[in-house]
C-alpha cells in the first residue's frame, strides 16, 4: 500500500472527495492494524459552504480545519458518536471531506454504514482530532486496486439547517456498494 501524501489533500475538496473513494483508510492501535475501504464520503467546501462547521468561523473546535491539508478533523455528535473528517486545500481555507462508510478488508468488527459507526469500528475518537494522516497508526492509502466504480452524487445527510446548501450534491458514493449508508 502507498500512502497519500499532503499534496493529495491539497485540491479542490470536490476533486480530493471523489479521489478518496476506493482509498483505504488504515488505523493502527493496540498491535492491530484495522483497514476498510473508502465507499461514501461528503464535502464541506469552507465558511462560505453554511453546512460546514468552519461557516460559524474559527474556533477551538474547528481550529483543525483551518490547519494544513491532510490532517484529521474529529468531533463528537450526538454526545455519543465521533466523525472523522480529513481537511482539504490550502491552510486557513477550513474545508474538509467527511468520510460517512467504508467496507471492512482487516481486523474491523461492527457496523460501518455511517461516519459514527465507522468511527467506533475503526477505533477513531477525539484523541485523533488533528493526527496528522502521513503518521503511520491513521493514514489512508492505495493499494493499487483499479477504480472502476460508478461514483454517484446525491445531498449530504443531516444538514437541514443550512438552507440551498442542503440540496447540494455533495455526498459522493460507489454506485451499488452494500456498506454505504443511504443510497
Amino acid at each position: 500500500m502507498r500512502k497519500l501524501k499532503r499534496s493529495f489533500y491539497n485540491r479542490d475538496t470536490v476533486l480530493v472527495a471523489k479521489d478518496l473513494l476506493g482509498k483505504v483508510l488504515v488505523r493502527a492501535s493496540d498491535g492491530v492494524e484495522r483497514t476498510g475501504r473508502i465507499v461514501e464520503v461528503e464535502a464541506y467546501l469552507g465558511p462560505h459552504d453554511l453546512a460546514a462547521h468552519s461557516a460559524r468561523g474559527r474556533t477551538a473546535r474547528t481550529e483543525v480545519m483551518f490547519g494544513p491539508p491532510g490532517h484529521a478533523y474529529v468531533y463528537m455528535i450526538y454526545g455519543m458518536y465521533f466523525c472523522m473528517n480529513v481537511v482539504t486545500e490550502k491552510q486557513g481555507h477550513a474545508a474538509a471531506v467527511l468520510l460517512r462508510a467504508v467496507e471492512p478488508m482487516r481486523n474491523v468488527t461492527g457496523k460501518t454504514k455511517g461516519p459514527g459507526l465507522m468511527c467506533r469500528a475503526m477505533d477513531i475518537d477525539k484523541r485523533l482530532n488533528g493526527h496528522d494522516l502521513e503518521s503511520d497508526d491513521l493514514f489512508i492509502a492505495s493499494d493499487g486496486t483499479k477504480s472502476d466504480f460508478e461514483i454517484l452524487a446525491r445531498p449530504r445527510i443531516g444538514v437541514d439547517y443550512s438552507g440551498s446548501w442542503a440540496k447540494e450534491l455533495l455526498r459522493f458514493y460507489i454506485k451499488d456498494n452494500r456498506f454505504v449508508s443511504r443510497r
